[in-house]
């Protein structure tokens, strides 16, 4: 065997052994299970990805030595180790391709959208602490982290069919707040004063508002302030199951002026035409029960996560916002995010995007449990909708 080639082949084993518990990790947290069942799940997975190699180093020596010297293993090898080698090669082919083939830096499906980005640092901009419990404290001081680095970013949207009513009208998009506790509300109250200054039409939330119980009391001081004459709608994500009755959070953004999408399809007078708001928050509950398109009225998708797509693009849904994936939580130079939990791994983690006839927009979210953002600021998405130069 050539001296380099055994080497590489080791190489090849050990990186697809990490990319398929990677895959796995990504596509198990867009599953509806309950978080107890994927915690479980993780753990086991974890303990594989870590244990595995060495047990083989350790049980195996006579082999990995003879391929590290580029030498046909001389002692028997297992066929379940062969096998497992050659899944993990396998998954250069059948994962490696395509994350490679959507990697960010080739723009496949992006849309062309112009953006205006203004970054706050917003731990300087209110006056209190943002970081409210010990645990924050601690990884806020984080080299490089962007936990409160708040990324306001005014995006022209080109949107496939959009009626030329609709051209320019604005939109203040809000993702994955996640209330825990851990963070001050005056962070989200600068957010939320920032949309307020560009003067919305309409306000738009994708889900997980709130992790921990007694932040629902929150809810109706903090939402109470989104202004937008057409109104603010929102849907419900994986994270609002945490607390014992999602159907609190409903009730108190209800009571804050809110209007709840969830499993719902309504129709609005925006811009001075009729729409099809939707609402999509499976598989944590229902899908909405959407007719058949029998005119052209635009239709308009907030869903929590953008796996949601292929449904959209069977209901002929124009416009799609989503959230979910947070951008990825860290991000690598060139490469974009790694994980991204969505069973389409990374590919749609944060961006603008095209599926005929869906034109989708995802958010990396303004918060988390994960106290830790690496290249990867929250952000505020404002939205300005803008008829494609083909239809000008």
């Amino acid at each position: 065997m050539n001296e380099m080639l055994g080497p590489l082949v080791l190489l090849m084993i050990l990186v697809g052994h990490a990319g398929l518990h990677l895959a796995i990790y990504n596509r198990l947290n867009a599953t509806g299970l309950t978080r107890q069942r994927i915690k479980q799940i993780e753990k086991f997975f974890l303990a594989t990805m870590i244990v595995i190699p060495p047990i083989v180093f350790w049980w195996y020596p006579n082999v990995i030595v003879d391929l590290l010297e580029g030498r046909v293993p001389s002692s028997r090898v297992p066929g379940v180790l062969i096998g497992y080698a050659g899944l993990c090669l396998a998954t250069w082919v059948f994962l490696g391709i395509p994350w490679l083939l959507w990697r960010p830096i080739f723009g496949l499906e992006w849309v062309d959208s112009p953006r205006n980005i203004t970054r706050f640092r917003v731990n300087e901009e209110v006056d209190v602490p943002l970081a409210r419990s010990t645990k924050c404290k601690w990884e806020s001081r984080i080299p490089f982290n962007q936990l409160f680095d708040l990324s306001v970013e005014h995006i022209r949207l080109p949107v496939v069919g959009l009626p030329k009513q609709l051209d320019g009208y604005r939109i203040a998009h809000l993702s994955d707040i996640h209330l825990t506790g851990d963070i001050q509300p005056e962070y989200m109250e600068f957010v939320i004063r920032q949309a307020n200054q560009w003067d919305p039409h309409l306000f738009a939330m994708t889900g997980d508002v709130i992790d921990k119980q007694p932040c629902i009391d929150w809810l109706f001081d903090l939402f109470t302030k989104a202004k937008a004459p057409d109104g603010c709608y929102f849907v419900l994500g994986n994270h609002d199951t945490r607390v014992r009755d999602p159907g609190q959070t409903r009730r108190e953004l209800n009571r804050a002026g809110w209007t709840d999408l969830g499993n719902r399809v309504t129709r609005r007078e925006l811009g001075g035409i009729h729409v099809d708001l939707i609402g999509n928050e499976h598989p944590w509950f229902p899908r909405p029960e959407v007719p058949a398109r029998s005119d052209d009225t635009f239709r308009f998708l907030l869903s929590h996560s953008p796996d949601q797509l292929s449904w959209a693009r069977k209901h002929d849904v124009n416009l799609m916002l989503a959230g979910h994936t947070h951008g990825g939580q860290g991000r690598l130079p060139l490469i974009g995010p790694l994980m991204s939990p969505s069973f389409h791994g990374s590919r749609f983690a944060s961006g603008d995007f095209y599926k005929s006839p869906v034109t989708l927009h995802v958010s990396r979210g303004l918060g988390g449990v994960h106290l830790l953002r690496l290249c990867c600021p929250p952000e505020l998405s404002l939205i300005e909708l803008r008829l494609p130069v083909s239809e000008l």
